[in-house]
Parts: structure tokens; C-alpha cells; sequence
């Protein structure tokens, strides 16, 4: 009877230390398992970081791609919009030497460096020659004339002096004075028109047109001389014509 206690005693301490053996085996497998799951599963992440980090690469690779492109277009564009800007300034340049005409002075009575007739001298009727005006600037204030006589035994003799007068008149009349103009001194004592009187041989006599930005404040009492100092620094044109004369 002892024997068989004792039996019995040993076969639950094998079946005891049997199931424990179990248990600690099916324990250690699951934790393998478990390791082996984290261990896919950090391997899935790592994957998956590796992808995310590839797919952000190929990303910022493509973005520095586009932005290169669209600096290239950006800069190219520039380039294309200064020529352009350029050309534009060159034909605007072009044109605005196309468009402007050079202001000029002439008569239908003589041609440049050709006889004046009689008529307009101190042989005939002493009045002044008509005259063409032409080609004035836009921003033109007042137009003056002078006429004069570089060949005078004496020395440059003034003729005629014209002040303010209107930048819109494209002709004077013989023997006429445009509106609102003034007629100042000359050397023969006194305003108004001298025609053309050399005491010998062939003088030349200069018809010159001033284009100004301002309106002289003078009145008749003016000689030439003071007519060049006030118009100094303001001459944006000029023209002339020149006749010829004889004394007969």
C-alpha cells in the first residue's frame, strides 16, 4: 500500500513536471511567434519608410525638375520680353526720326542762295518777301525772325526782327506782320522792315527762324542783341534762307 502512495506520489510529479515542460515550450513558441510578427511587422515599417522616403526623393527630385524648367521659361520669357522692349525702343526711335521734319523757312518769290527780286529791296517797294514756314516743333512757345546782312561795310546789319510770333503760322504774307507778333528794332533807327540795300557789290542776306520753348517778354524797343540774350538756353530749332542782292 506504502509502495503504491509512493507510485502515485512519483507519477503526478512527472505529469506535473511534464505539463511544465509543456507550458514553458508552448510559452517560449508564442513568444518566437510574437517575435517573429514584431519582426515582420518592423520589417513592413522599415519598408514602408524606405518607400515613403524613395516616393519623397523622386518628389523633390521632379519639383527641383519643374522649378528649373520654370526658371528656364521664366528667365527665357524675360529675355524675349527685353528684346522685344528693346526692338520697340529702336523702332519707337526709328519712327520719331521718320516722323519729325526739320523745320525750314522759304519763299516762293527766290531759292536759297539766289537773287531777291527788286521788289523787296530799297530799289522797289522795300516790303518784306513772303515767306513759308515749315516743320516746327510740337512743343514750340514762339517762333522768331531776324534778318540780317553779314557783308555790311560795318559790320552785321539787321534788317527785320520779328518777335512772338504764333508757333501754329506757316506763312507771312508780303509785306505783312502775323498776328499778335511784334516787330522790333533794327538798325536803320527804328521797327519794321528794311529791304536789301548794299551800298557795292553782292551782299547775302540771312532770313533766320528760331523755334523757342518760352515767349520772350520784350516789346519793340528790342535790338537784336537783346532778342539772342533773351533767347539763350530756349532755342529747340532753327532754319534759314539765305538771298542775294545787288544795289543797281
Amino acid at each position: 500500500m506504502i509502495k503504491l502512495k509512493k507510485v502515485f506520489k512519483i507519477s503526478v510529479f512527472i505529469t506535473i513536471l511534464i505539463i511544465t515542460v509543456i507550458a514553458l515550450c508552448l510559452n517560449v513558441s508564442c513568444k518566437k511567434t510574437e517575435l517573429v510578427k514584431e519582426s515582420s511587422v518592423s520589417s513592413e515599417i522599415v519598408k514602408g519608410q524606405k518607400e515613403e522616403e524613395i516616393d519623397k526623393s523622386k518628389d523633390k527630385y521632379f519639383e527641383e525638375k519643374e522649378s528649373k524648367i520654370d526658371e528656364e521659361e521664366t528667365q527665357a520669357t524675360i529675355e524675349e520680353t527685353s528684346e522685344e522692349t528693346s526692338e520697340s525702343v529702336e523702332l519707337s526711335k526709328i519712327s520719331e526720326e521718320v516722323i519729325q521734319v526739320e523745320m525750314k523757312i522759304e519763299s516762293p518769290s527766290f531759292k536759297n542762295n539766289e537773287v531777291i527780286p527788286s521788289k523787296y529791296t530799297c530799289d522797289g517797294e522795300d516790303i518784306n518777301p513772303p515767306l513759308i514756314i515749315s516743320g516746327v516743333p510740337n512743343n514750340t512757345a514762339s517762333l522768331v525772325l531776324i534778318v540780317d546782312d553779314p557783308d555790311a561795310p560795318g559790320g552785321t546789319w539787321v534788317h527785320w526782327t520779328l518777335l512772338n510770333i504764333d508757333p501754329k503760322t506757316t506763312e507771312i504774307a508780303e509785306d505783312s506782320v502775323p498776328k499778335g507778333a511784334i516787330e522790333a528794332m533794327t538798325d536803320f533807327g527804328s521797327p519794321g522792315y528794311g529791304g536789301p540795300c548794299p551800298p557795292s557789290g553782292t551782299h547775302r542776306y540771312f532770313f533766320k527762324l528760331y523755334a523757342l520753348d518760352v515767349v520772350l517778354s520784350l516789346n519793340l524797343s528790342a535790338t537784336a542783341k537783346d532778342i539772342y540774350q533773351a533767347m539763350e538756353g530756349h532755342v529747340t530749332s532753327s532754319a534759314e534762307l539765305v538771298g542775294l542782292y545787288s544795289s543797281k
